[in-house]
């Protein structure tokens, strides 16, 4: 009988690979075309596999936990020809061939261009040579060189084990100006293979490279309290009730159409404007955090936008997002304060330039001009992180100020 392989398949256009979280199958069973026989966890979201046929599993070669690339084999199911012929599915014996075929093509043109980019491994590098240090004792800048010269050989050995100059700032570095050699990562490496680990997540690398890439940029943060009396009688008087999340994204997508330069991109020497307020708010999610994003917020009202932010935060937390569900954010709002923190320094997104957080509200005096005295209510700090080559701190306390007024009318979000 044919076989017919279970690949790995491509899951969203800028998705490389999947983690096996579950296999729903086992050698034996019989299957049906379409049918979701293994779940996989991307960096956004968690997604099934499913079968282009109906057979039986012959073989399982995924296993859980693991990490694989798209186009990996991850099974085989045994078809009949007549199911091959129906469904039009590549057994292995034409998908091995086909690879073959295109093998055999380019080493083909590389031979006809005449091509050879071979190197010998002990040439492949060459070590600036070390400068002795002018006072003993002292490391010494040499032009280029330093702590912060990475050599090509160095890179190539951070890319084989995919780490950034972030993660070797811990290594102690002996090279010339205390440029860290690649010897010295390799010992840093062994050194640390004694201690205990756990295997990072996808969703835990997505999120720390996209922190990587965000703290490029000269991000500042400000902060003022917030009464939110209005809002809870409001949402007392709700059915359903929103969340005070969602009175926050209101009232931060209103004060961005007021002044969408404060959410604009520095490229060259120009503020590039958003075309859409499409708001990002952060769900935390075992082992990570993901941002679905609300569309037109400032042009929604707070009823209009419940279903629509309730569905996205429901799925988010299910790991059943969709790869354009996170795309296109132009700011993030978040809510720590729902795990008992009243104050916060959040970082926006590598694509975005705010990001409002949310203190929990605690009960305190405040003036009350009507009264003139000081009577208790329920108080929360927010707080506004932005890239600070868009906007400065005069500008992101107004902005600031803004939201925490906007807060005020609840009737009118």
């Amino acid at each position: 009988m044919p076989t017919v392989p279970i690949l790995m398949p491509q899951l969203g256009e800028s998705i490389a690979e999947a983690t096996v979280i579950r296999l729903e199958i086992a050698v034996g069973d019989e299957v049906r075309a379409d049918q979701e026989i293994i779940e996989v966890e991307t960096n956004k979201a968690a997604m099934g596999v499913t079968t282009i046929c109906n057979g039986i599993v012959s073989e399982i070669r995924a296993k859980e936990g693991e990490s694989y690339t798209v186009g990996t084999i991850l099974g085989m199911l045994e078809v009949t020809a007549e199911e091959v012929a129906r469904t039009g599915a590549d057994t292995l014996e034409s998908i091995e061939a086909k690879h073959t075929a295109e093998a055999e093509a380019s080493a083909q043109e590389a031979a006809d261009q005449n091509l050879h980019f071979a190197v010998d491994d002990a040439d492949a590098y060459v070590e600036s040579p070390a400068i002795e240090p002018t006072i003993k004792g002292l490391p010494v800048p040499t032009g280029t060189l330093g702590a912060h010269y990475i050599s090509p050989r160095m890179r190539a050995r951070m890319d084989d084990l995919g780490l950034r100059e972030a993660d070797i700032s811990a290594v102690a570095g002996t090279g010339a100006g205390g440029r860290v050699t690649v010897e010295d990562l390799e010992k840093f490496i062994d050194y640390l293979e004694a201690w205990p680990s756990t295997k990072a997540s996808s969703m835990r690398l997505s999120v720390a490279d996209a922190m990587r890439r965000s703290w490029t940029r000269p991000l500042a943060t400000v902060g003022r309290p917030a009464v939110l009396d209005n809002v809870l009688n409001h949402r007392r008087n709700c059915t359903p009730k929103p969340g005070l999340t969602l009175y926050m994204l209101r009232a931060f997508a209103i004060a961005i159409a007021d002044h969408p330069t404060d959410a604009g991109y520095l490229i060259g020497n120009k503020v590039v404007h958003p075309r859409s307020v499409d708001i990002g708010v952060a769900v935390q999610i075992d082992d990570g955090v993901v941002v679905p994003v609300v569309r037109e917020a400032d042009k929604k009202t707070l009823p209009e936008l419940l279903a629509e932010y309730n569905d996205l935060v429901d799925r988010a937390r299910r790991r059943r997002l969709e790869e354009n569900d996170c795309r296109g954010g132009i700011a993030t709002v978040t809510n720590f304060g729902t795990f008992g923190l009243t104050l916060g320094t959040p970082i926006p997104l590598p694509n975005e330039t705010l990001i409002l957080g949310i203190g929990a509200g605690v009960k305190k005096p405040v003036w009350s001009n009507e009264v003139e005295t000081f009577i208790p209510a329920t108080v929360a700090d927010l707080y506004l992180t932005f890239d600070h080559r868009v906007i400065d701190g005069g500008g992101a306390g107004e902005f600031l100020t803004r939201v925490s007024e906007l807060l005020q009318t609840p009737d009118a979000l």
